[in-house]
């Protein structure tokens, strides 16, 4: 492609200016993205971030970095109010969604939403109605992690049908930030800020965006919940109640292909030794894929084989991902992908499929799904507290 070539399809592109309500840790990673985004390839669409909202004037300060930002302000009413504006990022406290979201979508702006998607069931539903009113707003929930290529990789060798008969799958999100019982309570650790479903609610989307696209809904769930470290310092050093989830291992029935397989899902604040791990494994008669973030490059892909000399056998075969995930980009395809990239690649196809020019690759989480989640938290808590499963 020329030089002239790569310029007319840039003035082309639809411009897409982008306002971020929530300027800590995950707002500043997207609009480090965005600065990013000649790194994809033939992409139809444009953004700059122009607005950014903090109640922490002092937050607002990194985004001087950002030349295209043309609005700074505490209250993100004057984001909403300003025409300019097509799409907003918002990353706020749980118990903050429902308002939030409910007043982005009621103002016609799109909306890539965190997760949870409201704080319970009843937020999810109630961002779910104002959609229905408002079908101009484009929605979807943040879900980056399955945007690692060796992700993608697994998910189109399970979609390929090469696992045969399904025997079992399993998604995990693992840390370990909160084994250190010194750390002061913050928001995650109260249930009135984060929600009846701890650390489901925080991490749990992260373990669901697959399945759920997969096809593999839950039948009934098991919950095995933890409250591990019950109390922490608070602000002046006082110990305060910890009363959030801290880790929470789902089991559940799914099906696949007709075959009903049992489905685990992990969310652990509190396993040593993980620094942010993404899991995906699935397992068949026929075949079966194993990735983790650990390793961001090795997928491992099992199979029977004719050994040279050995006869048949069950093997475990390495694979490396490269680079390349759902959009393509200027990176080598050799190169080895990471976090970041994961946030362009969410970003990348959030834009197109707004745009219509995603077609049948994989999307953002949607909000039928992540409402589809706190039905699963609910399950398991209830699951959890009568020692049962739970059907759904």
């Amino acid at each position: 492609m020329s030089a002239d070539q790569v310029t007319s399809d840039r003035a082309t592109a639809e411009r897409v200016n982008v306002a971020i309500i929530g300027g800590g840790l995950m707002g500043r990673e997207i609009a480090a993205a965005i600065q990013r985004w000649p790194a994809l390839i033939d992409h139809p669409v444009r953004p700059r971030l122009t607005a950014i909202c903090d109640i922490n004037p002092a937050a607002l300060d990194w985004f001087d970095e950002i030349d295209t930002v043309v609005t700074k302000t505490t209250d993100y009413h004057e984001l909403l109010a300003d025409p300019s504006v097509d799409v907003v990022y918002v990353a706020v406290r749980h118990d903050l969604h429902e308002q939030i979201y409910t007043d982005v979508i009621r103002a016609g702006k799109g909306l890539l939403a965190e997760k949870p998607f409201g704080i319970d069931a009843a937020a999810a539903q109630s961002v779910l109605a104002a959609m229905a009113e408002h079908p101009e707003s484009f929605v979807r929930c943040s879900s980056e992690m399955p945007f690692f290529p060796g992700a993608q990789l697994a998910i189109d060798y399970v979609r390929s049908g090469a696992l045969g008969t399904i025997v079992e799958a399993r998604n995990s999100f693992l840390h370990s930030s909160d084994i250190d019982r010194g750390k002061q309570i913050n928001w995650k650790r109260q249930t009135r800020f984060c929600g009846e479903a701890g650390v489901m609610n925080d991490l749990g989307m992260h373990t669901w965006h697959v399945p759920l696209r997969l096809g593999w809904a839950p039948e009934s769930v098991y919950g095995v919940l933890q409250n591990i470290v019950t109390e922490r310092p608070g602000p002046d050093g006082s110990l305060v109640p910890c009363d959030t989830w801290d880790n929470a291992v789902l089991h559940s029935w799914a099906t696949h292909d007709g075959v009903r397989f049992p489905l685990t899902t992990e969310t652990k604040r509190i396993d040593p030794g993980q620094k942010n791990t993404w899991e995906f494994e699935a397992i068949g008669l026929d075949g079966g894929v194993r990735f983790s973030t650990k390793n961001p490059k090795l997928v491992e892909v099992f199979a029977v084989r004719d050994i040279p000399g050995g006869g048949r056998e069950q093997v475990w075969q390495q694979l490396d991902a490269g680079s390349q995930s759902v959009w393509p980009t200027v990176t080598g395809p050799n190169f080895e992908s990471g976090f970041s990239d994961t946030i362009l690649q969410m970003w990348a196809v959030f834009l197109a499929e707004r745009h219509g020019s995603l077609g049948d690759r994989f999307g953002a989480a949607r909000p039928e799904e992540a409402a589809l989640t706190h039905d699963i938290y609910r399950a398991a808590i209830r699951s959890h507290e009568e020692g049962r499963a739970i059907a759904l």
